[in-house]
């Protein structure tokens, strides 16, 4: 190979890289903050730290890159061919010799190494990150109380025990204006009371809420309301800060390596059914292997968006992509089930998608202008307009301005 076909691989690489970093940036940002928003939820409602959120939001990368790799791999070779395209920069290449099977080889260069980082991504990272992510969030919800009482905000403290001060000092434990909630086997317990303190017992197994000036309402499993008055009243309950142990690795299938995976099927335990391993072993081999046909789909629908129809080709591309991934998931539903064999509900449907980019690719190759894609985009183009010529003309208006 020339130096100069060497330096058209590595600017292409180079074009490639940009807009695959930004895609999976993007997303993974959009996908991140979203499940963030709601771990801070957690964190809300069960005075969790700070830090195990930021561990179960990095846990959860490998599962969020393991979505947005292929769509952003596609993107990104659609659009550098199509901006190839739109330049003439494609055209120079032919002149220089240069064929599309020539043009796609760094994009499927690329494609190969992303299987091999797939196989290790969906095979070996996600099992663990999956783990370490349901770990943390079950000590996060199964973490003891404190036995500290943030002000203002209703603490749930385990064993029916719910707990609000509207003022508490700075070391959370004097209390004023306190609310004590009680669920029981015969009832509910409501007190109420003008001062509080929080105390360990001397041995440390229970935590003692020291009352003052208490009023106490007590509500039995047949409705009837008892009302105490209380100078002085003492609440006690079980305390401890352990946590009990999180179950271990591999209760789930997607928890599995993929050599634990082999292993277990061909050594079938109790647990995980055998039709549940086989399919998830087969889905992550067929979900890898597809990213090294996606630039043989992206290149000719590239080359065919030129003179800006790149939205028609994204559209279209989303389309494929959302039923052939929809496809794969239904097709491993079967599997799990033991309603279809994983060779026919996973590998039939990869075979016919690897077939139809095959068959795009080779026709694109020999007939370098032609437009496999041409009347898709035109029949967009018409939809659009239709669509346009339907809307009210105030509506149009505003949309356009």
């Amino acid at each position: 190979m020339s130096p100069a076909l060497r330096l058209i691989d590595r600017y292409i690489l180079l074009q490639t890289a940009k807009p695959l970093g930004i895609s999976l940036a993007v997303v993974l940002v959009a996908m991140l903050l979203e499940r963030i928003l709601r771990l801070f939820d957690l964190l809300a409602q069960t005075s969790a730290a700070f830090g195990p959120i930021l561990a179960m939001a990095a846990n959860l990368v490998p599962h969020y890159l393991g979505l947005a790799l292929p769509a952003a791999f596609f993107i990104s070779c659609f659009l550098v061919a199509a901006r190839f395209s739109e330049d003439n920069e494609l055209d120079a290449l032919r002149d220089c010799g240069l064929s599309i099977r020539r043009f796609s080889r760094p994009f499927l260069g690329l494609g190969a190494v992303l299987v091999l980082f797939s196989i290790l991504l969906y095979g070996y990272m996600q099992p663990y990150s999956r783990y370490a992510y349901r770990a943390i969030f079950y000590a996060v919800t199964n973490a003891s109380w404190d036995a500290t009482v943030t002000e203002g905000t209703f603490i749930n403290a385990g064993n029916g025990y719910t707990v609000f001060a509207e003022k508490v000092d700075m070391g959370g434990q004097t209390l004023r204006k306190v609310f004590v909630h009680e669920t029981q086997p015969d009832g509910e317990v409501s007190t109420t009371a003008e001062e509080g303190a929080l105390a360990l017992s001397e041995d440390g197994f229970n935590l003692v809420l020291l009352l003052r000036k208490a009023v106490q309402i007590r509500t039995g499993a047949d409705g009837q309301h008892s009302v105490l008055a209380f100078d002085a009243l003492t609440l006690s309950r079980p305390f401890s800060r352990e946590i009990p142990l999180f179950r271990s690795r591999g209760d789930d299938e997607r928890e599995l390596t993929m050599g634990e995976l082999r292993a277990e099927w061909e050594k079938p335990a109790p647990g995980v059914p055998a039709t549940q391993l086989r399919s998830e072993f087969n889905a992550r081999i067929v979900r890898s292997l597809s990213l090294v046909f996606l630039p043989m789909l992206a290149v000719p629908m590239g080359v065919g968006a030129k003179r800006s129809r790149r939205w028609q080709g994204i559209v279209l591309a989303a389309v494929i992509l959302v039923v052939y991934n929809h496809t794969l998931q239904f097709g491993e539903s079967l599997a799990d089930l033991g309603r279809a064999d994983p060779i026919l509900a996973l590998w039939g449907p990869f075979l016919v998608f690897s077939t139809l980019c095959a068959a795009i690719y080779l026709y694109a190759e020999r007939h370098p202008g032609a437009d496999p894609f041409g009347a898709v985009f035109d029949w967009l183009d018409g939809l659009v307009a239709r669509l346009g010529r339907l809307m009210p003309r105030g509506l149009l208006r505003k949309a356009r301005t």
